[in-house]
């Protein structure tokens, strides 16, 4: 599907992406990359501690599993309410509710940072690496903190640098001899996977926005996308190494055995596993008592 954003305002770029190739890419890749993930993000959910009754956003829900879960743990009389930018993932999104029968779980194409969310609707607020992307994270939490009634709960799971991340620095690693280049350093403020890597500046941006008790929890855990195989072919498709041979598809055929050989050693009966390194981040905003 090429870029259809349907936007206007900031994000652009990133929105362009998930409604492209990023979108397209997590879409086919939903089941195995839920899988992989879904560990890392319960701990965040429980953290949040939603309950019967309850009006959750679920920031950046993709295919909306999480969304899904939420719904779940408010029941029938609660809502769970999934926003994201990418029409391909919210497409499966609303065919896993509608199997699910989740009639009170809903999705919504839109921007977090500027849509005009009703004013203390929600009770709590989640995110599965769904919040580092936004051009300006401090006006996305101010607009995310008036979603929430005074005291309501914040709750989110971010990377930490991707040097901690085995998961994701090994296949790169394996690849890097046969690249022709070395990639350019990224920019560790800009939009991205590692845009919240720095736990003071998630500190500030949420303090700027209004949120109190504010608490970010490192946390590791070995993951794994299926066998030696389905990992292989993970490597190849997400994270910083996906972007390069998406760009440069030629350069697949010189690595996919680099990266076989990295990642065999790894290989279990639960599959290839590897660290990753996350940060579990809560909040409350500012106001009267939860």
């Amino acid at each position: 599907m090429e870029p259809d954003s349907g936007f206007a305002g900031p994000n652009l770029a990133e929105i362009d992406r998930w409604n492209g190739v990023g979108g397209d890419t997590w879409a086919a890749l939903s089941e195995r990359l839920d899988a992989m993930i879904e560990p890392l993000g319960a701990r965040a959910m429980a953290a949040l501690g939603v309950g019967p009754g309850e009006r959750a956003i679920d920031i950046g829900c993709g295919c909306g599993q999480t969304t899904l879960e939420l719904a779940r743990r408010v029941g029938d009389k609660g809502r769970a309410l999934g926003v994201d930018v990418s029409a391909q993932m919210l497409a499966v999104a609303r065919d896993r509710a509608a199997r699910a029968g989740l009639t009170w779980a809903s999705f919504l194409k839109s921007d977090a940072q500027v849509h005009a969310f009703e004013a203390g609707g929600a009770d709590a607020v989640y995110s599965r690496f769904g919040v580092m992307f936004f051009e300006d994270p401090g006006a996305a939490f101010v607009n995310i903190a008036a979603a929430l009634r005074p005291g309501g709960r914040l709750a989110f799971l971010c990377w930490r640098a991707m040097g901690e991340n085995l998961v994701m620095t090994l296949p790169f690693a394996a690849a890097l001899p046969h690249l022709p280049e070395s990639p350019p350093t990224p920019d560790p403020l800009a939009p991205g996977p590692f845009a919240f890597a720095d736990p003071a500046r998630v500190r500030a941006i949420l303090a700027g926005a209004g949120f109190e008790a504010i608490d970010i929890a490192p946390h590791d855990q070995a993951i794994t996308s299926g066998d030696l195989d389905e990992t292989v072919d993970t490597s190849l498709r997400i994270g910083p190494l996906g972007t390069i041979l998406r760009e440069n598809p030629g350069l697949e055929g010189a690595v996919v055995g680099a990266i076989r050989e990295a990642l065999a050693p790894f290989a279990t009966a639960q599959g290839v596993l590897l660290n990753s390194a996350t940060w579990i981040v809560t909040a409350r905003k500012g106001g009267a008592a939860a």
